[in-house]
């Protein structure tokens, strides 16, 4: 190692100590890594109002319809109280090879009605739910 030779009296020293840099950059190291997780928690987003193409099945597609009132229709006459959907629904399924369930409510029905339907599906053992939704506006044609 070569130290510089600081003879005489009053001799300023030319270097930049960087000992304190370094000690600063991972604090701020340390606490960016800690509160990065965090803030990602709270992001808000805009979510998709339509499906982008057409979902293609095997066979006829179960569907679970939610009315303005909140009545649960297994099918498309089948009403079903919202407390028996899980069992008949899982009686349903096992009986067909297309697993998938899917779930098409009115736009004005609440958030917490769908996802009590959906949740009721789900712990009855039935994972592969989807949503259906009408496209907002027809889409349009590629340019030549």
């Amino acid at each position: 190692m070569a130290f510089d030779d600081i003879s005489g009296e009053g001799g300023t020293i030319s270097q930049i100590n960087v000992t304190p840099l370094v000690d600063v950059m991972l604090v701020l190291l340390i606490i960016f890594m800690v509160s990065a997780p965090m803030l990602s928690q709270g992001v808000e987003l805009d979510l998709p109002k339509e499906t982008i193409s057409q979902v293609n099945g095997e066979g006829e597609q179960l569907v679970v319809s939610i009315t303005k009132g909140g009545d649960v229709y297994l099918g498309s006459n089948n009403k079903v109280a919202l407390e028996q959907i899980g069992p008949k629904i899982k009686a349903v399924v096992d009986q067909r090879k297309d697993k998938r369930v899917f779930i098409k409510a009115d736009r004005s029905v609440s958030y917490g009605t769908v996802m009590a339907v959906m949740g009721r599906i789900r712990r009855a053992g039935i994972y592969k739910v989807g949503l259906i939704t009408e496209p907002s506006e027809p889409a349009a044609k590629p340019k030549v």
